[in-house]
């Protein structure tokens, strides 16, 4: 079901809570989806995640033992900021913990396409055998944001779904649908990705490398296999807000972690984009950077 990509995010929500609902994210998570929580007054229950294999499960099942859960978010496939690449064999355990206490699962795959080799990682969903998930992508990380196009396949919920879309928007303007249709059908999509994966992967190398020059030797980097974000693990005495005021004032843009918790966690942390295309401005920019996190320790 097609839609634009701000209406599949609100729209999945409304479909299997209501206000007042415990729902269970990943710990960090993107700070969109903990706004979206915010406004719909729903209720965010953190589930830790593991920098290279996603959530944990094994906190998870204790968090639905204790607590009566309306819907679970995940992003198996390159987790805005970790990056992480939850297994195959995870991913059928987490639809099983779900299914035994019919919970349902809200799958964001906006990133699964951004895989940097090899084949598309597969979607928890492929596990699935009753409709309990409700798969979710959009356009906007691999062709531009501004075409606003994404679209859910909601299994069981598909009628809650349609009617949400009714009363936020009634239909989705049809030109740019059109036009990535066509840029599907006719192979242009294909080969773009392609593309964008190479520069992806060669951008975070570069950024890494940076990063890895420039901070004191303590600190941690992740290593993604997909997406374009890489989360970064500043000494304990640096404060990621702090920081990021200070890299403000020399015109540099960094997400600090508490952003991604609904907790306020993460307070030495910074998520670091690496879409844009390496360049020395780039370079400088991360060596301004780790001279100011030395200044801070």
């Amino acid at each position: 079901m097609p839609s634009s990509s701000h209406v599949v995010e609100r729209k999945r929500w409304r479909a299997v809570t209501k206000p007042g609902d415990v729902v269970a994210v990943e710990s960090p998570s993107y700070f969109g989806v903990l706004q979206q929580i915010e406004e719909l007054g729903l209720k965010a229950i953190e589930i830790p995640m593991h920098p290279r294999d996603g959530m944990n499960l094994d906190a998870l099942e204790r968090a639905l033992k204790v607590r009566r859960v309306a819907a679970c978010l995940a992003v198996p496939n390159f987790n805005n900021p970790l990056g992480s690449l939850m297994p195959d064999e995870h991913k059928r355990r987490l639809i099983d913990i779900l299914a035994r206490r019919d919970v349902p699962l809200i799958e964001d795959d906006i990133n699964g396409a951004l895989v940097h080799s090899g084949l598309r990682p597969r979607v928890a969903q492929s596990f699935d055998r009753d409709g309990r998930v409700m798969l979710c992508g959009a356009f906007s990380k691999t062709i531009a944001p501004g075409y606003r196009v994404g679209w859910v396949a909601p299994g069981r919920y598909h009628a809650k779904v349609m009617a949400q879309k009714l009363t936020s928007t009634l239909a989705t303007a049809s030109l740019p649908q059109m036009a990535i249709a066509e840029f599907v059908a006719n192979g242009g999509y294909d080969r773009h990705l392609r593309g964008l994966r190479r520069n992806f992967s060669e951008q975070m190398r570069r950024m890494s490398e940076a990063i890895s020059a420039a901070f004191p030797e303590e600190i941690k980097v992740t290593r993604p296999t997909g997406g374009f974000v890489l989360w970064v693990e500043l000494p304990k005495k640096v404060s990621a807000l702090e920081l990021h005021e200070r890299a403000l004032a020399q015109n540099i843009s960094i997400a600090p972690g508490p952003m991604f918790s609904a907790s306020q966690g993460f307070k030495n942390y910074i998520r670091i984009n690496c879409g844009h295309r390496w360049s020395q401005r780039l370079e400088c920019a991360i060596g301004t950077l780790g001279r100011l996190v030395e200044t801070l320790r």
